[in-house]
């Protein structure tokens, strides 16, 4: 099995090497009104379009991303408390806290996601550190963990009139968006449209900023911002057919619209493939039974319509298994590309036990 060791850490190499692979579409065929704009496959990371990805603007209140998703990770979403009475004396778009609320993290995601409110930003950065510089901290220190390396925050917020070292891109808001809706809290809780929340005795009912969720087939997020600095900002989500995009544009006058024109465009250009499922037979060694029967792991991968034809397979398989050895050891695997760069590595498992003999 040491051939099998040596073969997957070099399969390994060669999977970190094509982590992000370009789905090469013509972007005169995308027109928008964005400073930056950026539509990615959710699931791979895959670029389907760009425009000034990578230039540093204000992403106004789409940063409530951030605070949500280190507020759901904090854990005790359930635990009711009192909110910090300074940390809701914020300005701007606000989910209506009073001093006195009784609320949990789960409600101040509600609000942070829904009306986009800055009090329940600062209360959640209270609530998970102590203060809100703590949290900024926090925030940066997670932005530098997921490789959002042109990713400043100042505020859990957004708010950005006072400084200029608030910012992002809209390639770094797409990559935090993809780690984000892999929670299943957040993911709920940004789809959401509208719900009714207790607060200690007086209830209150959040209705959500994004007009997508009604006005676009397939849309289940994300957020929304604005701030004089930043101009209009907006992320979304959206699936159609069992494929996932996200769409992010940066100072946007017409980012509702736009965002629908690269959904359908994106959309009409992909399809989801799958690969996998194969079955293969290995010569077996030392066990009862001479040849055994493996099969590749089943997948499926988000690619150009068209692109199915062109895909290069690999299977690697060693001569011989030598027993013991079972479904859970891989004993070869499959490398698909395209281009040239390594779309996808199934590995493969034999289908049944390979015991000793005798």
């Amino acid at each position: 099995m040491e051939y099998i060791k040596k073969m997957v850490v070099c399969l390994i190499c060669l999977a970190a090497i094509a982590t992000v692979i370009c789905i090469n579409l013509r972007a005169e065929d995308v027109i928008s009104n964005a400073k930056a704009e950026i539509l990615i496959d959710a699931e791979s990371g895959r670029v389907v379009h760009e425009k000034n990805a990578d230039i540093k603007l204000q992403m106004a209140s789409t940063t409530k991303i951030m605070t949500a998703i280190l507020t759901i990770e904090s854990g005790d979403l359930d635990a009711p408390f009192t909110v910090d009475s300074e940390a809701i004396k914020v300005e701007g778009s606000s989910m209506g806290l009073l001093e006195g609320d009784r609320v949990t993290k789960r409600i101040l995601c509600y609000g942070m996601l829904l009306p986009s409110g800055n009090d329940a930003a600062n209360a959640s950065a209270v609530a998970v550190c102590g203060d809100v510089k703590k949290f900024v901290g926090l925030m940066n220190l997670k932005a530098k963990e997921l490789g959002l390396s042109s990713t400043h925050f100042v505020t859990p917020s957004g708010l950005d009139d006072f400084t200029d070292d608030h910012y992002s891109t809209a390639r770094d808001m797409a990559k935090l968006t993809a780690y984000a809706l892999k929670n299943d809290i957040f993911r709920e809780i940004c789809s959401t449209k509208s719900i009714s929340l207790d607060l200690g005795g007086r209830s209150l009912w959040l209705s959500n900023t994004n007009k997508l969720l009604s006005s676009c087939d397939g849309v289940y997020g994300v957020k929304t911002g604005f701030t004089d600095k930043a101009g209009r900002c907006l992320i979304s989500a959206c699936e159609r057919d069992g494929i996932d995009l996200i769409c992010v544009t940066l100072s946007d006058a017409t980012d509702w619209i736009d965002h629908k024109s690269m959904y359908d465009y994106g959309f009409s250009c992909l399809e989801k493939v799958d690969f996998g499922g194969e079955t293969f037979e290995v010569n077996a060694v030392g066990g009862p039974d001479g040849v055994l029967e493996a099969k590749s792991e089943s997948m499926s991968l988000t690619l150009e319509k068209g692109d199915r034809e062109r895909i290069e397979k690999t299977v690697i398989l060693p001569g011989f298994v030598y027993a013991p050895a079972g479904p859970e050891d891989v004993i070869g695997q499959v490398i698909y590309r395209l281009d040239g760069g390594v779309l996808a590595i199934a590995d493969i498992k034999l289908t049944k036990e390979l015991t000793k003999a005798g």
